[in-house]
């Protein structure tokens, strides 16, 4: 689909999940509409699991446009984490319904096959509005999935973890070994395989 650039147009682009044993790295990319503010926007990791889920509520009914991408975690071991971001990356801005006219990602990394042109932000998250946006839809959207985890996986506290290797999730992954949202190719996990066989 032929989507030409809309002039003066950017879209925020971040990811939640790099560091988990579970699950998928999630990205999401937004362009914010200049004629519908939204207030309270920050880094995700700043604001209250009640803020957010209502912060993207706000961000998906006013955003000019939104794409939420889950690269999985079978794709994770194939790749690598950072690829997989990186690729998440180029699918999120690829399906936004509006190509941007510049794209700030969050990081010190672009992808190199990018649909429009880009700029890394460090801490860009804190920052820059559209980041802050994308990051709290994709905390959100990956936040959900490892809550559904809980009934598919139970016994491994996804709900209260998300995936991360807390205490209480790696003595799961001793007790219960890897399920198959687990990423292999993290040692934790690959660990738990060999004993588990």
């Amino acid at each position: 689909m032929h989507r030409p650039a809309v002039h003066q147009l950017v879209a925020g682009v971040d990811e939640a999940g790099r560091g988990p044993l579970a699950g998928p790295v999630t990205v999401a990319a937004v362009i914010l509409d200049p004629a519908r503010p939204i207030d309270g926007l920050a880094d995700s990791k700043q604001l209250t699991a009640r803020r957010r889920e209502a912060l993207y509520s706000r961000i998906t009914d006013c955003a000019m446009a939104y794409a939420v991408v889950h690269v999985e975690a079978v794709e994770i071991d194939r790749i690598n984490i950072l690829q997989a971001t990186l690729l998440g990356m180029t699918r999120a801005l690829e399906r936004l319904v509006l190509l941007p006219a510049l794209a700030l990602i969050d990081g010190n990394r672009l992808p190199k096959a990018l649909p429009c042109p880009a700029r890394a932000i460090v801490g860009g998250d804190a920052s820059e509005p559209a980041i802050s946006a994308a990051s709290i839809l994709a905390k959100v959207a990956r936040d959900r999935i490892l809550c559904n985890y809980e009934t598919h996986w139970p016994g491994y506290g996804f709900a209260q973890h998300k995936g991360y290797p807390s205490p209480a999730h790696l003595a799961a992954l001793q007790r219960l070994g890897p399920c198959p949202e687990h990423r292999r190719s993290f040692a934790p996990v690959r660990e738990a395989c060999l004993r588990f066989g």
